[in-house]
């Protein structure tokens, strides 16, 4: 799956204690640096007295990156930057992360503070599950009541994801599905249904966040 686009498949926190600072950590995906800067707004809301709030992010994969870090006022070096070579070693793009820490009293020195918050980093990624992003289609369509399971065997079988199941005098079905799967589950479809099928359209999604499959995260 080279190819694939890991992107965090939803919002994490996670926290812990060094020399009696509390450092919290927020991950999320975002899309954009606004999305990115939306929520960055929205941590600092979230602990209004904390001590500092250490942003970083990277929107996009591969050369068409956009990264930022910021020390948000910790000795210089000590805290985003390590952060983000944290980040940028996971392989996960679209992130935007925030570490905010409460000071204790103590002062931990530059290398405590850059393993702190190196160390806050890997924290979030290890707890993160992952996903990764995709153009989808969703697709509403009818079948039979004989052909329900067939149906929903075939979604699976194209790494498709169930939206909503109506049933009535037969099952209306609708389907998101990424893009390069989407013409062979039509095709398949066709074949399982010998021709007795339509496919209405509902929605296009140029980022979607699909969970992965057969993987721990």
């Amino acid at each position: 799956m080279t190819d694939c686009k890991l992107i965090p498949a939803r919002r994490v926190e996670t926290e812990f204690s060094d020399q009696h600072s509390r450092f919290i950590t927020n991950a999320a995906p975002a899309f954009s640096v606004a999305q990115a800067q939306e929520f960055i707004a929205c941590i600092k809301d979230k602990y209004p007295d904390a001590s500092h709030h250490v942003p970083v992010y990277i929107i996009g994969h591969g050369s068409a990156t956009i990264a930022h870090c910021s020390d948000d006022g910790e000795p210089s070096g000590t805290a985003g930057r390590p952060a983000l070579a944290v980040l940028q070693g996971s392989g996960l793009g679209d992130i935007v992360v925030v570490i905010t820490r409460y000071f204790g009293g103590t002062k931990l020195g530059t290398g405590g503070l850059v393993r702190a918050y190196s160390d806050s980093m890997r924290m979030v990624l290890e707890a993160m599950p992952r996903a990764k992003k995709v153009a989808t289609t969703t697709i509403m369509f009818v079948v039979p009541y004989a052909l329900f399971e067939p149906s929903k065997l075939m979604v699976n079988n194209h790494e498709g994801l169930i939206v909503d199941q109506i049933f009535g005098a037969d099952v209306t079905m609708t389907v998101r599905l990424i893009n390069k799967h989407l013409d062979s589950f039509k095709s398949r479809m066709v074949d399982l249904t010998h021709g007795q099928i339509d496919f209405i359209t509902i929605e296009a999604r140029e980022n979607t966040i699909m969970p992965l499959r057969n993987k721990k995260r």
